[in-house]
């Protein structure tokens, strides 16, 4: 069995969707302002992530340690997109050692955590 898509509702789409596309390298395969698909194409993993119009009414936000985590290739790497992430006005702490990785969580547009690691 493999895992087909994530799917995560989000408050905006197409902004969560830029995000996504911008930083994070994934690819927008079509939508729109209700529903979009993204990919990083089968040269990589071939991973579908679906990103999903709130609910206002129903939709409360995410528990607090809810996040997607990527990895780059290594530590430099990290820190040019935290800094680039703050260059386009995104708050987030300094890239660290987490234990487990080097890297930072930030707040995506859509009320989604991102975390990014090496």
């Amino acid at each position: 069995m493999r895992l087909n898509h994530l799917n995560l509702t989000v408050t905006d789409v197409r902004a969560a969707a830029d995000f996504f596309a911008t930083y994070c390298g994934l690819h927008d395969m079509g939508g729109n302002a209700g529903m979009t698909v993204m990919s990083d194409l089968p040269e990589y993993s071939g991973m579908i992530l679906t990103l999903m119009k709130a609910k206002p009414s129903t939709f409360k936000g995410y528990p607090e340690t809810f996040h997607v985590g990527f990895f780059i290739e290594d530590r430099a790497e990290v820190d040019a997109l935290a800094a680039r992430l703050r260059a386009d006005g995104y708050t987030l702490n300094d890239p660290e050692d987490t234990g487990h990785s080097y890297g930072f969580y930030v707040n995506a547009p859509g009320g989604v955590v991102v975390e990014v690691g090496a």
